[in-house]
């Protein structure tokens, strides 16, 4: 009598039902999505208050933003190393790989922390490089030169939001981070406008608002993780001057391409900026408005991405690999239901959100509004393949698969989506609107390349099921 075949576990009998993973997923994203809306609230604050000052104000805070953003994205790249790492050490039951992995997660933000506040101190060098008007450059010289300076703890808050988004504790991310955006909204005013007995500093007091706030969240966010019942355990801060050179090289390798992507994609609109910069103080504010308005909508993927990494990098450490692609697909859904609404929204109404940015009295407000309307309506073209590429990217990071992603990022944003947007822009003569144009391309060849690469992944034998 021969001896049966062997079989192989695909994980098909224990998959958790879509049910449940469609509940798993809200109740994780709710909170998430809600602690990356309260983040961006931050930046739109700062833009809606610097917009109370003057077009001239609004214009430099977009070029200022937009060049501080680029090194936050390494931080949120190394935090988005931290998550899959923590939540698949969680799956497997090993305490001392999430202590390791959260540890020199931090190790690695705060050297690059650092390192980053070198080139952010020739703020005016680089901006005028780029062509940008040397009234504008002089404002957001001003801002950046105390705001530089909340590099340390922004990227520290970044690592321990990090770590609490992979324990799926999104509860304390969100009070946190709800905390870091109303005092930053209090600090505005109060240094913005000389409110409350404060001294009147203008562009000056939004970069100090943005140190204190930072520096306030950041101190929370560590007594959290070191005196709360749900993480002192891990010990993160025990003998924290202690390297340990292996968990570090796994977080650098993970994080450097992760950090890459997503700086390809915060690249090609920062370069937007700059092209746009090209056209004048006015085109300028109207893309600062309207990237303000599709970066806040854009909280929600993000969010379901964080919940993509850690649902799928638990259940790899479960080596449950039916609910990796069942829990892909529960996130999926989510993220395509809500682009759907927020494109219609922003096509709806476009006059009503963007008047929320500008000073009524301002003589420049009615050509920066008629300008921001087109963008507003190409923002809407590009929600479900926004959302479908960030929501693909996290599933990759889950599984660990980062280098690949980067290389497909690289070409989607930069040789397809620059080079579109430069085309439609000037030789199309479309100007700020060709430029958004051309963000629409560079976004849905990356949505395809991710979902498709995941595609592959999960059913054509690159996991083990």
């Amino acid at each position: 009598m021969s001896n049966p075949a062997p079989t192989v576990d695909t994980g098909q009998n224990n998959a958790r039902p879509m049910g449940e993973h469609v509940r798993a997923t809200i109740v994780l994203g709710v909170p998430l999505v809600a602690a990356q809306i309260a983040q961006m609230l931050i930046t739109v604050i700062d833009t809606v208050m610097l917009g109370w000052l003057g077009v001239a104000e609004l214009a430099a805070g977009t070029l200022a933003g937009q060049l501080f953003f680029l090194f936050i994205i390494f931080g949120l790249g190394f935090a988005a190393a931290m998550i899959p790492l923590v939540a698949g050490a969680l799956g497997k039951g090993d305490e001392r790989e999430v202590r390791r992995s959260a540890r020199m997660g931090l190790w690695a933000l705060v050297a690059l922390s650092i390192a980053f506040m070198v080139p952010l101190w020739f703020t005016r060098d680089i901006l005028l490089v780029l062509g940008q008007e040397v009234e504008l450059v002089d404002l957001a010289e001003r801002y950046m030169r105390i705001a530089q300076w909340s590099l340390i703890p922004a990227f520290v808050l970044i690592g321990l939001r990090g770590f609490l988004t992979a324990l799926e504790w999104a509860g304390a991310v969100l009070a946190i981070t709800i905390f870091a955006t109303v005092l930053n909204a209090a600090l505005n005013y109060a240094f913005i406008f000389g409110n409350w007995g404060a001294p009147r500093l203008e562009m000056e007091g939004a970069a100090v608002a943005t140190v204190l706030a930072n520096l306030a969240a950041a101190v929370l966010a560590a007594i959290v993780v070191a005196v709360s019942k749900k993480t002192r355990g891990y010990s993160v801060f025990t003998r924290f001057w202690r390297p340990d050179w292996a968990a570090l090289s796994t977080i650098s390798r993970l994080g450097f391409p992760i950090s890459l992507t997503i700086l390809a994609e915060a690249g090609l609109f920062s370069a937007a900026s700059i092209m746009i910069g090209w056209l004048g103080k006015e085109p300028l504010a109207a893309h600062g408005i309207a990237l303000q308005i599709a970066s806040l909508a854009f909280m929600v993927p993000l969010g379901l991405s964080q919940v993509a990494s850690v649902r799928v990098g638990n259940a790899v450490g479960r080596s449950a690999w039916m609910d990796v692609a069942l829990a892909t697909r529960a996130v999926i859904w989510l993220a395509v239901g809500f682009a759907v609404i927020s494109g219609v929204v922003f096509i709806a109404i476009p006059e009503v959100l963007s008047a929320l940015f500008l000073d009524a009295d301002d003589p420049n407000a009615p050509t920066v509004l008629q300008l921001t309307v087109p963008l507003l309506y190409m923002a809407a073209a590009f929600q479900i393949v926004d959302g479908l590429q960030a929501v693909g990217s996290g599933a990759l990071r889950g599984l660990k698969d980062t280098k690949v992603p980067m290389i497909m990022a690289t070409i989607a944003y930069w040789p397809v989506g620059l080079s579109a947007a430069y085309f439609f822009a000037y030789p199309m003569g479309y100007g700020a609107t060709g430029v958004w144009a051309g963000l629409v391309a560079g976004l849905a060849v990356a949505s395809v390349c991710m979902i498709g690469r995941f595609i592959l992944r999960t059913r054509y034998g690159l996991t083990p099921a």
